[in-house]
């Protein structure tokens, strides 16, 4: 047990390192980001202009404010930076881990080009004499544990499944506040409900879902398109409708625990009872659900997946779905962890429908070694690999695209 627990503590210790380095390298881009394109192209060249001024064959980014020239991206997958800061004497823009000096023209504004990048989605920022700061012409995002710019590098039709499309019914996010007793404060989720939801009188199953460290509830429904990908799989016959319910993990702040057990056990543990004592009463009071064990699921990613393996594994009376999209799961102990559940197979198969683990390629969370172990104790698990993925959002898009139709078809 002492071994397993050093083990455990030794892997929790890289991650959290990794994780805060990318955040503290104003984010790696990301607190989940590649450290390196997939795969690399020619170094990027000056930019020539077109006729309008802006950089021939680029087009505005999709998280552009309205109003701006820029952020942009061209065919080769580089992202074209501008700020007016006449003021400044040094601007930087710092992107996948890389930090890009901006160059200023005579009217003090400032632009920058960047190596060709990962497709998919970037944090990024500014850096004003030394000074981080969002980027103020796009939209902003809460990642590594504050508010951050972002960017997207589209992929090509591959990417359509987290894409509105047009003729594709669209269902509706929609902010809620709710007081949790468990904690005496006013706290709010985000819920997606599918088109036919405000025209019926049908009830719903309810998949809640978590973000990773340092992000909060509004990661799935933006950074990670969940309303696009719900009604592309529900048009499609692919996903039967559904309620997904995105509420804070309590885990805005990094980890800072290093490879101690309690460390582990508090963070975020906050959220358990909420989720128990708060959430979960106040979606089926509000929302038309099916509120049985049969039809609620739970799943996240990174740190999320470890909240729902800990919620799951130790609620099977509340849940019979889980999924855990590179969860942060180390050093389970099959024959111990959760009192044993998982040397017990024939109960866990009998009593959850539905167990899914998912990574990137590219990372290391230790996802294949938690299916083997699983599998040889007996236990049922469906496994994904997203194909040229690292930590970050285009895994996760993946991952719930290949979970949810797993879901509420018994």
């Amino acid at each position: 047990m002492k071994r397993t627990s050093q083990v455990r503590g030794r892997r929790i210790a890289r991650w959290a390192a990794g994780v805060l380095l990318c955040m503290g390298a104003a984010a790696a881009a990301q607190v989940h980001a590649p450290a390196a394109p997939r795969p690399r192209l020619a170094a990027p060249q000056p930019p020539h202009a077109a006729p309008d001024g802006l950089p021939a064959g680029s087009r505005l980014a999709s998280t552009a404010e309205p109003g701006n020239d820029y952020p942009r991206v061209d065919s080769l997958r580089r992202a074209y930076f501008r700020l007016a800061a006449p003021g400044a004497s040094r601007v930087q823009v710092e992107i996948c881990g890389r930090k890009y000096d901006m160059q200023r023209d005579a009217r003090g504004v400032w632009t920058a080009v960047s190596e060709p990048l990962a497709v998919g989605f970037h944090y990024y920022f500014l850096l004003v004499d030394g000074v981080q700061v969002a980027d103020p012409a796009t939209a902003t995002f809460f990642g590594c544990c504050r508010q951050a710019s972002g960017i997207e590098i589209p992929e090509g039709p591959e990417g359509d499944y987290y894409r509105p499309r047009q003729g594709v019914a669209h269902g509706q996010v929609r902010s809620v506040t709710y007081y949790a007793e468990s904690t005496r404060e006013w706290r709010r989720a985000m819920v997606y409900t599918p088109a036919e939801y405000e025209t019926g009188t049908r009830r719903y199953p309810v998949l809640y879902l978590q973000h990773g460290m340092g992000e909060d509830e509004t990661g799935w429904s933006r950074q990670g398109q969940l309303p696009h990908i719900m009604d592309n799989l529900v048009a499609r016959g692919e996903a039967v409708p559904m309620v997904v319910v995105m509420e804070s993990g309590d885990v805005k702040a990094p980890f800072r625990g290093g490879s101690n057990e309690a460390g582990r056990s508090d963070y975020g543990a906050t959220f358990y009872k909420v989720l128990l004592n708060d959430l979960i009463p106040m979606v089926d009071r509000t929302f038309r659900t099916l509120s049985d064990r049969d039809h609620r699921a739970m799943a996240g990613l990174s740190w999320g997946g470890h909240q729902t393996f800990d919620v799951v594994f130790t609620h099977l009376d509340l849940f019979s779905y889980a999924g855990a999209f590179s969860g942060a799961i180390f050093g389970l102990d099959v024959n111990q962890t959760y009192g044993g559940i998982f040397s017990r197979p024939a109960e866990v198969n009998s009593r959850l429908h539905y167990l899914f683990l998912g990574c990137g390629s590219e990372e290391d969370m230790g996802t294949g070694r938690l299916v083997a172990d699983l599998r040889r104790a007996g236990v049922r698990v469906d496994s994904y690999v997203s194909v040229g993925t690292h930590h970050e959002w285009l895994t996760w898009r993946r991952c719930l695209r290949a979970f949810v139709p797993h879901l509420f078809k018994r």
